[in-house]
């Protein structure tokens, strides 16, 4: 352990710098202006993996965005570890409310991160966690440590839902070979106290048209004698939701997994400060579903969220006119045992069944995936648990996460793999906003313990 210190502070400077090279490259994978940019980040994680100790790595062509592959196999008869990351990013949108450019990384202190921290899109979600994994492998082959065999996958599209790792998992099943799978996408509670992410929600991601008139229409002329298609789709999407704020979709609650009190209760542990949680957010009360209080809400249970809406005139000044057409993003985190295709079909049937006869509704699916469970039990979830205690001083608390990431579900179906979820952010880096970071100290806590999960997963599989 005094040997991983000892390394990390020794190359402190340079991992940081290199890791602020890599937030400069705006791989924004859901704008195709930032195609070749993209494409170039590829190409500097390539080059990272060679450098950390990756014996063979290759940029692998998809009918989207490549995916890195990387592999050091030091004995085939030991455990191998495949490690799962994405070197794109969300846009930086809204720009006027980042306090310094998003790929223009800088370090600011903060009462959280006193140690400063780097603010820039990707920081935390998902370069600077996936880098520590890259700084990992350098540190265990520098110092002869790396104790089995590990893997690299690192895609560009986890961002606009993964289509093309699908493709590239199902086809390359005997490449990606391993006995577990490692992630760092997921946070924990605090600095003080470590947890490990053992539930993640699916996902079902769709956008709506409501069509009224064939053209934009004055509103004097034409208001109440004709549907309003921005009116009318706000009166469907509110009512999606009851007065205990359950989500009214006929057959939505079918397959959801109820947990026990019991379970409940276990959950209950992981500290949580009501009042601090609405400080953080400027709020003065939370808001959500009637029975479930606010750790519940955001983890256990399904939720139904618009992500954006839109019609009609939104300039400056006035223009007085009826819209022809009202769009709305919507997506509804899922439980486990919901099937995200299942799910987007109850959607799509409701939602243009409750459109009055004067408009028309199109439903378009984007994308989707399962929600996922670790056992708590398994030898990857103790050997993450022994590495967080190791490097923090104290036992990682099992949380389940709100957040999707749709390919581990993918994982255990193709694979047949388990995985773990080892995060190292915080909830209020801000990933998805404007300001995102990542603290100094996350960042190289991550580099001290990832080399500690591979030495208690191979310990724990003799």
């Amino acid at each position: 352990m005094e040997n991983i210190k000892s390394y990390v502070q020794q190359h402190k400077d340079r991992f940081i710098n290199e890791l602020i090279e890599l937030l400069k490259i705006p791989s924004v994978s859901a704008d195709t202006a930032y195609s070749q940019d993209v494409i170039d980040t590829s190409e500097a994680v390539k080059v990272s993996l060679e450098k950390a100790g990756c014996d063979f790595v290759e940029i692998c062509d998809t009918p989207g965005y490549p995916i890195v592959y990387g592999e050091k196999i030091i004995d085939k008869s030991l455990p191998t570890v495949l490690v799962y990351g994405h070197y794109d990013v969300q846009p930086p949108d809204p720009l006027e409310l980042w306090t310094s450019p998003p790929f223009e990384p800088v370090i600011k202190k903060t009462e959280i991160h006193p140690e400063g921290a780097i603010f820039a899109r990707g920081s935390c979600d998902d370069k600077g966690q996936m880098f520590m994994h890259v700084k990992a492998l350098e540190y265990m082959v520098q110092s002869n440590t790396l104790p089995c065999n590990v893997k690299f996958m690192i895609e560009g599209e986890e961002e606009v839902g993964s289509k093309s790792l699908s493709w590239f998992v199902e086809r390359n099943q005997e490449k990606l070979k391993n006995d577990v799978i490692l992630i760092s996408d997921t946070g924990m509670i605090s600095n003080q106290q470590p947890s490990i992410t053992t539930g993640l929600r699916g996902l079902s991601y769709v956008e709506v048209e409501v069509t009224g008139p064939n053209r934009d229409l004055h509103s004097g002329l034409y208001g109440g004698a004709v549907a309003n298609p921005i009116n009318i789709l706000a009166k469907m999407i509110a009512s999606l939701h009851d007065d205990d704020n359950h989500i009214t979709i006929p057959g939505f609650y079918d397959k959801v997994q109820e947990l026990s009190l019991e379970e409940r209760a276990e959950m209950a542990k992981a500290p949580f400060n009501l009042d601090d949680y609405k400080k953080a957010l400027d709020l003065k009360d939370v808001y959500g579903e009637k029975g479930y209080v606010t750790n519940e809400r955001n983890s256990i249970r399904p939720t139904l969220d618009v992500n954006g809406i839109w019609g009609g005139y939104t300039g400056e000044g006035a223009k007085t006119v009826i819209a022809s057409k009202a769009f709305a993003k919507i997506s509804m985190r899922l439980v486990p045992n919901q099937d995200w295709e299942e799910i987007t079909e109850l959607f799509t049937k409701h939602f243009i069944s409750i459109a009055p006869a004067g408009v028309t509704v199109k439903v378009k699916p984007h994308h989707g995936g399962q929600g996922y469970v670790t056992p708590i039990d398994s030898i990857g979830y103790k050997a993450a648990n022994m590495a967080y205690t190791e490097t923090f001083g104290i036992p990682a608390i099992p949380v389940r996460s709100g957040g999707s990431i749709p390919i581990v579900a993918l994982f255990e179906k193709e694979l047949k793999s388990k995985t773990i979820l080892m995060g190292f952010g915080l909830d209020s880096d801000a990933i998805h906003s404007p300001n995102e970071h990542f603290g100094i100290f996350n960042y190289l806590k991550g580099i001290e313990t990832i080399p500690l999960f591979y030495k208690y997963f191979v310990e724990l599989s003799k």
